[in-house]
């Protein structure tokens, strides 16, 4: 069942020390900034939770995992400073991810874009339907994904990163992002998906607690600079917004 609110849903329940947190949006799970804001405050929340051994993020129904940001509110941008604030809503996320104290899981049943890609590749393990396809095509409007783009290159390389921007028009299938490292496993159905999902959570919520905190702070070594970085690149991106090049490029898509 798909959410019909117009800021979206936001979820969360903890059963047998997995946290599981489910976004949902109308317009194929994509995110507005107040949902943004939400979600990078319940894995704040969740930080500080004991019951929370480790997180399961996750989104509503059986197609699109996530369109990425919201593109009513791409489209609306009119000044730098609006600009900047809305591609800040990934880094503010993702640095909420990276300095979570629990790692977090991903379940991406279908297709990722844009800043969708972000949250799974700042996700630290991500499982996987072979309907789960990966496109980052912000050049194609005359921007680039530069707000998730260090957490894209720290899971899966550079070169990934550039194939994955350059093709800004071409879908990659969940067995190439699988053998890029984005994702760990890759299953034939949801079902087989929610099942192992499930089990893998709840067998890592048993482990020694303080043994996770240390894999958490190693796989994040090296991304302290990530606060300032992704606030950086949010305004390179709030620039571009602005040019004549990606203004013309929305109108192709406005209603």
């Amino acid at each position: 069942m798909m959410t019909d609110r117009e800021d979206g849903s936001l979820y969360s329940v903890i059963e047998n020390g997995v946290a599981k947190i489910e976004f949902g949006h109308p317009a194929s799970n994509s995110f507005p900034s107040v949902l943004l804001d939400r979600l990078a405050k319940k894995f704040q929340e969740l930080s500080e939770d004991p019951e929370a051994k480790v997180i399961l993020l996750q989104s509503e129904g059986e197609k699109a995992f996530c369109a990425g940001a919201s593109f009513n509110e791409l489209v609306a941008i009119n000044d730098m400073q609006t600009g900047k604030l809305f591609f800040s809503g990934f880094a503010k996320v993702i640095n909420a991810m990276r300095k979570c104290p629990k790692l977090v899981i991903a379940r991406v049943q279908g297709k990722t874009v844009g800043g969708g890609v972000g949250l799974v590749a700042a996700c630290d393990y991500a499982m996987a339907t072979e309907a789960a396809a990966i496109k980052l095509s912000e050049l194609s409007i005359g921007i680039g994904p530069f707000v998730i783009a260090p957490a894209v290159e720290r899971k899966m390389g550079k070169a990934a990163l550039a194939e994955l921007t350059l093709g800004a028009h071409e879908w990659k299938n969940a067995y190439w992002a699988k053998e890029k490292g984005l994702y760990a496993r890759v299953f034939d159905n949801l079902k087989e998906l929610d099942e192992e999902v499930i089990f893998f959570a709840e067998k890592l919520a048993s482990y020694n607690p303080e043994a996770l905190l240390e894999m958490k702070k190693l796989l994040w070594k090296g991304t302290e600079n990530w606060e300032q970085l992704l606030q950086e690149n949010a305004a390179i991106s709030g620039e571009l917004v602005l040019s004549d090049f990606t203004k013309k490029a929305l109108e192709k898509f406005k209603k």
